[in-house]
């Protein structure tokens, strides 16, 4: 039984690891070019390249990571101002939640009497 399992999982790790492959050679195209029109500050470049591709603004940006970075961080690195100014709308924001107890000086305190 042993033996079996054994030859099983040499037989499947192959298959495994072509399960988790990279995506395919166009995506990888079309992304590669967004990053490149992202890290250029031509706003003309980065609208054609959009409408070329038929890039999901409110999808993509969220998502997409070039050279490790967030699409924003990337433009903004690469001293792409005006196009990181476009692609911020899109961009996740962070929400905090403080205690309410904690946000009030001495001076703000509210006191009720009943």
């Amino acid at each position: 039984m042993k033996k079996f399992i054994a030859i099983a999982a040499i037989i499947l790790t192959p298959l495994a690891f072509s399960a988790s492959a990279a995506m395919s050679p166009q995506i990888e195209k079309t992304l590669v070019e967004v990053c490149k029109a992202g890290a250029s500050n031509s706003l003309f470049k980065f609208n054609d390249t959009m409408k070329g591709y038929r890039i999901n603004k409110q999808r993509i940006f969220p998502r997409l990571v070039c050279n490790g970075q967030t699409y924003h961080q990337f433009a903004l690195s690469r001293g792409a101002d005006r196009t990181a100014s476009k692609i911020a709308p899109y961009m996740q924001g962070k929400v905090t939640i403080k205690d309410l107890a904690m946000t009030y000086s001495s001076d703000e305190i509210m006191a009720v009497n009943f």
